[in-house]
């Protein structure tokens, strides 16, 4: 009997010992959330796993701001953040999911065009330099007769109508650093105003950023914003794209942060590490991934010494943008992108065709009356339906939320969404209206029709 229960014992202490050997085995694998394609990030999986041979890499791949929805929500456990979008590492940082980092040597400035490379309180690190710009096709551009944009401004020309092509800022963090960029550089109403006309361009809003790419390499529209390593990327045709940066050009630093629960911060910090390497900075410049590292020696190998950005004058020195201005009104701008022109791209379409017929015929004919009219439509249709004055009130929006599919929004933000969506329809009907009475003024045939026939889709 005493033999029997000292049996039991025994297995009962290995059995309790059993959960803490794998929980010992399990914190040896790094668990990075991350909006990377794979071939971005296999040769840092080889490169840590080399370095760490008792280590492992776990990526989890989502959508920017899918993948902050879920941590901030609870929803998602990680160690490590891996992103390019700042202003998403901004909206982590406020809600305390970050911990600390300490800053590692790569020969980085402080500051690039006064942005920082990394954060001032230590919360994430930059790793690599992201242009934004414009992928785009050059046969079909050719086939066409379109010229490159030199300028954001410029996708917004008649000339662009149904060739541009663009994901929603709600499911891309890549696009919604570019449609805030624009409300942070041209300001807020003159921002939203660009981003109506460019959307009345439009051939259609992609799911996420790499059907941006897709979508121009494969001849489906000509050009769309993008960033610049999402113009190299596995499965597309070869030479079918290229990437043009425009003049007011944004170059922000991608970066990389430490999970505040991160179940592995020794193994998380090791991944950082090699990151910031100048191992890690040279995979960047592997062609299959076609990144900028911010490490200014990782340029001095070989034949890239004259690619380096840090060698090209001016580079830097064509914007600012704020992440912690974009990260605090972060959902309000998805949310009016979205129901300006997600939601109404075809009507948008029609009614900046309808704009541009008249003031064609005006230019033949003039009328007082009519160009009134349809600088009446013009300004509706750029009006955004909250003000600029208001926006700025930022602790109002910080509450906001990404509302998954099926699950209903808060009582105040739906009120806030409804209220939007009454000031655009609004704002759609004058320009209908107005539009419609200035091309019966010139007899010409308007092809823009009011809201009530407007096809939504959401």
């Amino acid at each position: 009997m005493v033999r029997i229960l000292a049996v039991c014992l025994a297995t009962l202490f290995v059995h309790l010992a059993l959960p803490a050997t794998a929980a010992g085995a399990g914190t040896r694998t790094v668990r990075v959330l991350t909006s990377f394609p794979p071939q971005f990030l296999e040769p840092y999986r080889r490169a840590f796993e080399q370095r760490h041979p008792d280590s492992t890499i776990e990526f989890v791949q989502r959508k920017t701001t899918a993948a902050v929805a879920e941590l901030v929500g609870g929803r998602q456990k990680a160690d490590v953040f891996w992103a390019s979008a700042p202003d998403a590492f901004e909206i982590l940082k406020a809600a305390g999911r970050l911990a600390r980092l300490k800053p590692r040597p790569t020969g980085a400035p402080e500051r690039i065009a006064g942005y920082p490379v990394n954060d001032p309180d230590g919360a994430y690190l930059g790793f690599a330099l992201s242009g934004y710009g414009f992928v785009y096709n050059p046969d079909y551009m050719a086939e066409k007769g379109l010229p490159v944009p030199r300028g954001w401004s410029d996708l917004a020309a008649p000339a662009y109508a149904g060739h541009v092509g663009i994901s929603a800022p709600s499911r891309s963090g890549t696009m919604h650093l570019m449609v805030e960029a624009i409300l942070q550089v041209y300001g807020w109403e003159r921002g939203w105003g660009l981003w109506s006309e460019i959307g009345g361009n439009l051939a259609t809003v992609t799911a996420r950023s790499f059907g941006v790419s897709a979508g121009v390499a494969r001849g489906r529209f000509g050009i769309g914003p993008s960033i610049d390593f999402l113009a190299n990327q596995d499965g597309l045709p070869r030479g079918a794209m290229a990437f043009a940066l425009p003049e007011e050009t944004l170059f922000v630093p991608a970066s990389i942060a430490v999970l505040s629960d991160a179940d592995n911060r020794e193994g998380a910090e090791r991944f950082v590490d090699l990151v910031l390497s100048p191992d890690g900075q040279a995979i960047l410049l592997d062609p299959a991934i076609a990144r900028l590292p911010i490490s200014p020696a990782a340029y001095a190998v070989g034949d890239v010494a004259t690619g380096s950005p840090f060698r090209r004058e001016g580079l830097f020195a064509h914007g600012l943008f704020d992440p912690r201005l974009s990260a605090a009104r972060y959902e309000l701008v998805n949310i009016i992108f979205d129901e300006m022109i997600t939601f109404r791209r075809a009507e948008l379409a029609r009614l900046w065709r309808s704009v541009r017929t008249v003031e064609a015929a005006l230019v033949r004919r003039g009328d007082a009356e009519a160009a009134r009219l349809v600088g009446e439509a013009r300004e509706a249709l750029t009006r955004s339906p909250i003000g600029a004055d208001e926006v700025m009130d930022l602790e109002r929006w910080r509450k906001l939320e990404r509302v998954r599919r099926g699950v209903p929004a808060s009582e105040p933000q739906a009120r806030l969404e409804a209220r939007i969506r009454a000031a655009i329809d609004d704002n759609l009907r004058r320009a209908g209206r107005a539009v419609g009475e200035a091309a019966a003024r010139l007899d010409v045939q308007a092809t823009g029709r009011g809201v009530a026939g407007a096809e939504v889709s959401r």
